[in-house]
């Protein structure tokens, strides 16, 4: 787990997964560019996508940019081997994946543990695990008639969004919704908000995990701090 100390030793190196078109991508590099993220560097993007756009975002932003994609191997075996390389390679402090459609090989979660999270758009534990990504996290919301949805950034561990929650964000669900809308404002009003948020508090070393629970250092207005615990 990142530490005070570990964050002190200089900036937090950070490396981005991403499978697609990167907007949560884009509100780290924006966040960097207007100076909210002041304790962090992203050193490399990598996508499992030859032609995800996120790689070209990675670019125009000074960003290395590389594709491990499973095509390119004979066996998943040989493709976890490769992308494991790779992200070996940029030495990161904090693995962000950022709509990462790819199961993380078992090595890579157990060597970097408590240094990989995720965000997921919904409120944990409502619509997540196998099958909700993208557009299918939010047709379910809307087909349970939720009133309130979200967006969660959790560590990960061997199950699927069941990592401990560092961060959540409520968005309230609007009648006349349709998933591409309630997407955006999920974007928008959630994700785009909480992932620099929690890169930067991890960086700050104000972010411990323990005993499947995250306790998060706010600095109130008299200077002390306070802690808030996510289950």
């Amino acid at each position: 787990m990142l530490t005070k100390e570990t964050a002190a030793e200089g900036k937090l190196r950070v490396l981005v997964c991403v499978s697609g078109g990167g907007t949560n991508l884009q509100a780290v590099i924006d966040a960097k560019k207007a100076g909210r993220l002041e304790r962090a560097e992203l050193v490399r993007v990598i996508s499992n996508k030859p032609g995800a756009y996120a790689l070209k975002r990675a670019q125009e932003a000074g960003i290395e940019g590389i594709c491990v994609s499973p095509k390119d191997f004979p066996d998943r075996e040989a493709f976890h081997r490769a992308f494991l390389s790779a992200v070996d390679e940029a030495s990161p402090d904090l693995i962000v994946l950022a709509g990462f459609l790819v199961v993380l090989p078992a090595e890579m979660i157990s060597r970097y543990r408590n240094r990989i999270i995720n965000i997921h758009p919904s409120l944990i534990p409502s619509f997540c695990g196998t099958g909700f990504y993208g557009l299918k996290v939010h047709e379910a919301a809307l087909r349970r008639g939720v009133k309130v949805t979200g967006a969660t950034v959790h560590f990960v561990d061997e199950g699927t969004d069941t990592g401990p929650i560092i961060l959540q964000k409520p968005v309230m669900v609007k009648e006349g919704d349709t998933p591409e809308i309630l997407q955006h404002r999920v974007m928008e009003e959630a994700e785009w908000v909480l992932l620099p948020e929690a890169i930067e508090l991890i960086a700050a070393g104000r972010v411990m995990a323990a005993d499947g629970k995250v306790s998060v250092k706010y600095q109130d207005e008299a200077g002390g701090e306070r802690s808030v615990w996510h289950i």
